[in-house]
């Protein structure tokens, strides 16, 4: 294969995934309708079908993860109210501030510690006391994974039960909570207990092109409508979109494994360069530390190999479905050969 026909191997992030042709097919088949009106029938039936999966009684379907986020934030707190999260979650960090432009939210931002998690006595040291000075800790908001980082079950388990026993609600980033439960091997509904509310990411590794599920009471995800709506996140004819996430969550859940292997064999090639400081992946995610000035010619080097990844000082490298064994392999190969020649100039 010339280099010129050469596929260009993505791993800035598990969100380029394209939509595989059997994906395609369940697309160009789908039934639609309105969902505004609640009549797109592969919409219901994601809906449905997600809710079940989980462990849930209802699901509502939204363009993005920002905004099904920004809705269960909205649906858990009114103006004045407090939810406490991570220093590194994306609903803090990553999305805008819009708990706190759109829903007048204020975020208790909390310190996480080196396996992502958030000390149980930090989580209870800044629950507000009932007092008209400070705003009302209505939520706990946990991420899972965060940053490639797995939270093991017995401290979700320990969190959540921490936050409903001092009254707040408690709710899960689960951006890529299926790559959490295929490594801690568990089900999908293991993975989420404890938590009212999941939003759940079709369009990282399960490889959808647009999409999250937002699940909870029924209750809760018809208030959530509202907010949907006002968001801009009411979506007509649907179900085409609903159909590949449909077919994500069928056939992309257990073949995570696959990326994770990818990103073990990554770092484990990249390790053997003495320049780096690479991380050990838990899942398909992993950082290294390259130096400052080899970033610019590693970044000229890479693109002429047809590889993307966003290079610099701390560097963030993600495998996924579209990333093959072959892939990685490449990729070690380009990264050693510009080691080999690089001298710190």
């Amino acid at each position: 294969m010339s280099d010129m026909n050469q596929k260009w191997i993505d791993l800035r992030s598990d969100t380029v995934t394209q939509p595989s042709e059997a994906m395609r097919a369940a697309m160009a088949g789908a039934s639609v309708g309105d969902d505004v009106y609640a009549d797109d029938p592969s919409v219901n039936n994601l809906q449905e079908y997600a809710a079940e999966l989980f462990g849930f009684e209802a699901g509502m379907f939204a363009p993005s993860g920002t905004q099904t986020n920004l809705i269960a934030l909205m649906t858990h707190c009114g103006r004045g109210d407090e939810y406490l999260v991570g220093q590194e979650a994306h609903t803090y960090k990553y999305e805008g501030g819009g708990a706190a432009v759109l829903g007048s939210i204020q975020p208790q931002p909390i310190i996480n510690q080196a396996d992502g998690s958030i000390l149980l006595s930090d989580i209870e040291a800044y629950i507000k006391p009932d007092d008209m000075h400070f705003a009302r800790t209505r939520l706990l908001a946990l991420e899972n994974t965060i940053g490639g980082r797995v939270l093991p079950q017995a401290y979700v388990k320990a969190a959540t039960d921490l936050a409903h026993s001092k009254g707040l609600a408690t709710h899960l980033d689960g951006a890529r909570i299926a790559n959490a439960a295929v490594k801690n091997g568990v089900s999908l509904r293991e993975a989420v207990q404890g938590f009212d509310t999941v939003s759940v990411c079709l369009s990282k590794g399960l490889g959808a092109p647009v999409g999250s599920v937002l699940l909870g009471p029924k209750a809760f995800i018809e208030q959530g409508k509202r907010w949907r709506k006002m968001l801009g996140g009411g979506m007509r004819q649907a179900g085409v979109l609903a159909a590949a996430a449909q077919y994500a969550l069928e056939n992309n859940v257990q073949r995570l494994a696959e990326d994770h292997d990818n990103a073990a064999a990554l770092a484990q090639g990249l390790s053997q360069i003495a320049a780096l400081n690479v991380g050990t992946p838990q899942t398909n995610i992993f950082w290294l530390d390259i130096p400052a000035a080899a970033c610019e010619p590693l970044r000229q080097a890479l693109a002429r190999a047809r590889i993307r990844a966003s290079i610099g000082p701390r560097t963030r490298l993600v495998t996924h479905l579209d990333v093959s064994a072959a892939d990685v392999a490449r990729t070690v190969e380009v990264f050693t050969a510009f080691f080999a020649d690089w001298r710190g100039e």
